[in-house]
């Protein structure tokens, strides 16, 4: 058994498709787009084989997003080495995304920094 992929929903698909495609070197398949139920998806694909379903409706509702909550809290991409964190946190807070923590060292010794994507969602980069 494997884990297929995620599913995120945004308000902005072309910012995020452009963010994931940018900065974590997703390819994006075409667009499906169901007229009936407005939905729009793309489906984000990385080097390892891992997949993200990015996908926006007209009636999706934008709760606030709360660190300490239930369910899903972040997604973790590993970058390769300390270096490949620091480079892209840098790359990412100079392009005017927050940086939530790091890049540090963590009880558990892993290297990491967090970040906000376009819509608040919580990225971890892992060395």
């Amino acid at each position: 058994m494997r884990l297929d992929h995620i599913a995120l929903y945004v308000k902005d698909l072309e910012a995020t498709r452009l963010f994931f495609t940018r900065y974590f070197n997703a390819t994006a398949n075409t667009m499906y787009h169901n007229a009936r139920t407005g939905l729009k998806s793309y489906f984000l694909s990385f080097a390892d084989g891992s997949r993200m379903e990015i996908m926006t409706r007209p009636d999706l509702q934008d709760d606030a997003k709360h660190a300490l909550r239930t369910g899903f809290i972040h997604v973790s991409f590993c970058v390769g080495g300390k270096e490949q964190v620091d480079r892209l946190t840098e790359q990412l807070r100079s392009d005017g995304y927050q940086v939530v923590s790091g890049p540090r060292t963590t009880g558990d010794g892993y290297y990491e920094s967090c970040i906000e994507d376009p819509e608040g969602n919580l990225i971890e980069i892992k060395a």
